[in-house]
């Protein structure tokens, strides 16, 4: 993750810092008989202004989403509240997330930022380059149907080769796949704690307990369940296996 922000602001600052240098403006519209220079202080602006979407943007390009989402539903069915607390989830969402995306990040680093950063190469084939690498990672964990549904609303015929494929057609799809394997998953974490939940609803109501709270009992006994066969480990485990890299 690091990587890649640090590879989004060098390509954004370098450039502009080098042609700042040189006494030619960085960023320059054209149109008409001539072209509008904009001041680096303004350059400076819209680069803020991008940066305010960039963990977004990588967030949801990464395998972050598929993992607080099903961490989120873990708690809900453990019934504990707010324990582990959102910023652990976070954490623990996104150092999951950078474990998972470490080969695609390696390279990335090989390929792209490091040619670019020695001068080897031109920031825009270096971008590209990087675009290339999240976009074998994105699609290989896409579904296709989600695919060809966002392909036929941008009303885009199909692509000859998988690389063909534009990000905005690319990222909503591997969004909606993600958010689909995300609940899927929670679904089937939820199904062990639910009978739990039940049987001591039934136990409590057949003796008389009305005034007990189901949940307060089958707490203890959930927390055990999953203690005893190593719940965080089974559910980091699949989670982190549950990804292509694509590289």
């Amino acid at each position: 993750m690091n990587r890649l922000v640090l590879f989004a602001v060098g390509a954004f600052f370098l450039p502009a810092g080098m042609a700042a240098a040189q006494g030619i403006p960085a960023l320059i519209l054209e149109g008409g008989e001539g072209g509008t220079s904009y001041s680096l202080s303004l350059q400076i602006l819209f680069l803020m202004t991008a940066l305010t979407v960039l963990p977004s943007i990588v967030l949801g390009m990464s395998a972050f989403t598929r993992i607080i989402i099903v961490l989120s539903i873990l708690r809900q069915a453990l019934g504990t509240q707010q324990t582990p607390p959102n910023q652990v989830l976070i954490a623990v969402a996104l150092f999951l997330s950078f474990f998972v995306m470490q080969p695609v990040l390696d390279e990335i680093h090989d390929t792209a930022l490091s040619p670019f950063l020695e001068g080897q190469m031109e920031p825009q084939a270096a971008l590209e380059q990087a675009r290339g690498l999240i976009s074998g990672f994105m699609l290989e964990n896409t579904r296709q149907n989600d695919l060809l549904m966002f392909t036929d609303l941008a009303g885009n015929g199909g692509y000859e080769n998988p690389t063909d494929v534009p990000l905005s057609v690319l990222l909503p799809a591997f969004i909606t796949s993600e958010l689909k394997t995300a609940f899927q998953i929670g679904f089937l974490l939820f199904l062990p704690f639910l009978v739990i939940d039940m049987v001591i609803a039934s136990i409590l109501m057949a003796l008389g307990m009305m005034m007990l709270s189901p949940m307060l009992v089958s707490l203890p006994f959930k927390l055990l369940l999953f203690v005893l066969v190593d719940g965080w480990a089974l559910t980091m485990g699949s989670l982190a296996s549950g990804f292509g890299t694509g590289v």
